[in-house]
């Protein structure tokens, strides 16, 4: 059994180091710009139902202090649960800087999907929606949802 476990996993790994090499070979000043946004233009995209944001931050993170608007799959756990993002909207991947973000933008990106990571953060997304802007952000999200 360990024996075809380890003729197996190789032989991943190659595949995803494939898909991500296709990745590097297409990257040009273009992608480079595409592959980012920041608060004020996420916000537009998910109260049109346009994206998804993704936090990508531990669970222990997300329990201390979340959004509430966006999925939570950490990072660790994208390559497993990648098939719970839809292929047909902008995937916005999200930590509080932009680290971990990058890494699932570039790992999202080498699977086919239109995916960015937000450049000002989670603590730059909290920074834009406070007091009246939360309100109207959430009131946008509830009507989007209903249509």
């Amino acid at each position: 059994m360990t024996l075809m476990t380890l003729q197996l996993y190789p032989t991943t790994i190659f595949a995803v180091a494939s898909e991500f090499e296709t990745f590097l070979g297409r990257f040009d000043y273009e992608v480079r710009d595409d592959m980012k946004i920041d608060s004020k233009g996420l916000v537009p995209l998910l109260t049109t139902g346009k994206a998804i944001l993704v936090d990508v931050r531990f669970k222990e993170e997300v329990a201390a202090w979340h959004t509430g608007f966006a999925l939570n799959i950490p990072l660790n756990e994208l390559p497993r649960r990648i098939g719970e993002l839809p292929k047909d909207k902008i995937i916005v991947a999200a930590c509080p800087h932009k680290d971990r973000s990058a890494i699932a933008m570039a790992y999202l990106r080498s699977k086919g999907y239109d995916a960015k990571y937000l450049t000002d953060g989670l603590i730059g997304l909290a920074e834009l929606l406070r007091g009246e802007r939360a309100k109207d952000f959430m009131e946008d999200m509830n009507k989007a949802k209903t249509k």
